[in-house]
């Protein structure tokens, strides 16, 4: 089998860089995790202009890369720049971006880092995201963009953009997912100790990768059986019952912890479980809707496509076919 080519994520800075948004890159693409999947990323810090860089609280960056590797890069992550994005991108750097992503790479925001990607032209006509205190302004400053403030990030295929702090985490990944699968992202995050849930539409399903602690919390233990027994049908009365309260008081706490329904909590859990096992067995895909739940084929297909924008069928080819690469 021909060894996979190693794929280059570049995260470039200038002075004001937010640590917190930096390191979410380095945290899910510069650590080797090659026992996961190998190789794993080949991951470097670029400075925008030579010399030390300081970030946004006082401390230098020091870095031997510069803009030449973010025009070779597969995947160019630009994280929060400023308090308010309302820095000057350097003309060489909106240069450097736009020759990154002709020869076909991959760029990424988070936070702020959108206002640096809506400077290159590259957002125009499409949909984004940034940090909801910013989003005014991003779409005062370029109409041109469809600005969405209600979700985590916006994947466009080509070019990515996430809301502020931990939604730069949700967005690399959901990239790692993309590359790699559901499980290679689900071993990441349980290394990072992500929240068991991230609440959102379609466009950016991440799926939740760590089971609930259960602790001494009613909620937290029925949550755990839940994602034990995702093949049984599991209504809300009897799960109330399972965690020692009413129907009522129980919708009510499931929202407070998880940030949505009982509903589709599992409709996200049963997909994840689903993406698993498309990737990692043979099953039938009648097979894999009783074994997550969906009953028929036909319910995965639609609950599927809604969640993850393509057919089981699809999905265990594309991954199957990365496998074989």
């Amino acid at each position: 089998m021909a060894r996979r080519r190693r794929h280059t994520v570049a995260a470039v800075i200038a002075d004001g860089v937010a640590p917190f948004e930096l390191a979410v890159g380095c945290e899910v693409f510069g650590i080797d995790r090659s026992e996961l999947i190998d190789p794993w990323y080949r991951f470097l810090v670029c400075a925008s202009t030579p010399g030390p860089t300081r970030s946004s609280v006082g401390f230098t960056i020091d870095t031997p890369y510069g803009l030449e590797e973010v025009r070779r890069a597969d995947t160019v992550i630009i994280p929060a720049w400023g308090a308010r994005g309302d820095m000057e991108v350097p003309a060489d750097l909106i240069e450097a971006l736009r020759t990154a992503h002709k020869r076909g790479a991959r760029l990424v925001s988070v936070c702020s880092g959108a206002f640096v990607l809506a400077a290159t032209g590259l957002l125009d006509g499409r949909r984004a995201t940034t940090h909801w205190m910013y989003a005014d302004l991003l779409a005062k400053r370029h109409p041109e963009i469809e600005v969405d403030p209600k979700v985590l990030y916006v994947d466009e295929g080509d070019v990515m953009t996430s809301a502020g702090t931990a939604a730069g985490i949700d967005l690399c990944l959901h990239i790692v997912r993309l590359d790699h699968g559901a499980e290679v992202a689900n071993a990441v995050a349980r290394r990072m100790v992500v929240p068991a849930h991230r609440d959102g539409g379609q466009a950016q399903f991440v799926e939740a990768p760590v089971a609930p602690s259960a602790g001494d919390d009613p909620l937290g233990t029925t949550l755990g059986w839940m994602l034990e027994h995702l093949d049984q049908p599991l209504g809300v009365d009897d799960l109330a019952e399972r965690a020692h309260m009413s129907p009522r008081h129980f919708a009510r706490r499931f929202r407070a912890v998880t940030g949505t329904t009982p509903h589709q909590w599992l409709l996200s859990q049963r997909v994840l479980l689903a993406s698993r096992l498309l990737e990692t067995t043979d099953d039938s895909i009648e097979l894999v809707a009783y074994r997550c739940g969906m009953g028929t084929a036909a319910n995965l297909r639609t609950y599927f496509r809604r969640a993850v924008a393509t057919s089981p069928q699809a999905y265990r080819r594309t991954f199957r076919q990365a496998e074989a690469g």
